[in-house]
C-alpha cells in the first residue's frame, strides 16, 4: 500500500534548521573578505562589505568603505539583521523543539520578517551607492552579495512558516489524524 501524507511534526526541527541556515548564510555574506563586487576582470578592484582593494597580481592597495556614511549604514543594517535572526532562532529552538509553545510563533515570524525589511534596504543601498562611488567600467556582484540575498530568502519563507504555524497546532502535537493526500491499495 503507498500513501502520501504531510508529517507535520517534523516541521518542529525542519522550520528551526531553516533559520539556522539563514544565519549561516548572513554570517557568510558578512564575513566574506573576497568580497561582494568585482571589475569585469576580477584583475584589479574589488569590494567586500568592508573594504574595497584595487591592485595587480601580489600589489593591492586596500581601502576602508566604512569612512562613507552609506557603507556604516549597510554594515548597521546586516548586523542587526542577524542579531534579530539570532534571536528568532533561540526563539524557535524554545517554541518547537521543547514543548510545544505555539504563542511564540507570530512573534518570530515577526522578528523574521523585520530581518527581512532590514536586509533588503541595506541590500539594495550597496549597489545603488557603491556604483555613486565608483562609475568606471562594468562590475559584478559575487557569491557574497548572493549569500546575503539567500539569507533574506530564507527568512521570507520561514516567516511564513511561522506565522502558518498556529493553524496547525494540533498537527504539530501529533494529536490530529494523519491526513493522507494518496492512497492506493
Amino acid at each position: 500500500m503507498f500513501r502520501c501524507g504531510i508529517s507535520y511534526p517534523r516541521c518542529r526541527w525542519i522550520v528551526p534548521l531553516l533559520v539556522l541556515f539563514a544565519i549561516i548564510f548572513d554570517i557568510v555574506a558578512i564575513a566574506a573578505s573576497s568580497g561582494w563586487v568585482e571589475d569585469e576582470d576580477a584583475r584589479s578592484h574589488y569590494a567586500s562589505m568592508w573594504d574595497q582593494c584595487r591592485g595587480r597580481d601580489d600589489n593591492w592597495e586596500c581601502k576602508s568603505l566604512m569612512e562613507y556614511s552609506w557603507a556604516q549604514a549597510v554594515a548597521a543594517l546586516m548586523l542587526i539583521g542577524l542579531i534579530l535572526l539570532l534571536i528568532a532562532f533561540i526563539l524557535a529552538c524554545v517554541g518547537l523543539c521543547g514543548s510545544l509553545n505555539i504563542g511564540l510563533m507570530p512573534v518570530i515570524g515577526g522578528l523574521l520578517f523585520i530581518v527581512v525589511v532590514v536586509q533588503i534596504i541595506a541590500l539594495i543601498l550597496y549597489p545603488v551607492k557603491f556604483n555613486e562611488l565608483i562609475f568606471e567600467g562594468h562590475y559584478y556582484y559575487t557569491w557574497a552579495y548572493g549569500f546575503g540575498w539567500g539569507a533574506t530568502i530564507l527568512c521570507i519563507g520561514c516567516g511564513v512558516l511561522f506565522c502558518c504555524l498556529p493553524n496547525y497546532e494540533d498537527e504539530l502535537s501529533g494529536i490530529a489524524k494523519t491526513k493522507y493526500i494518496y492512497t492506493h491499495a
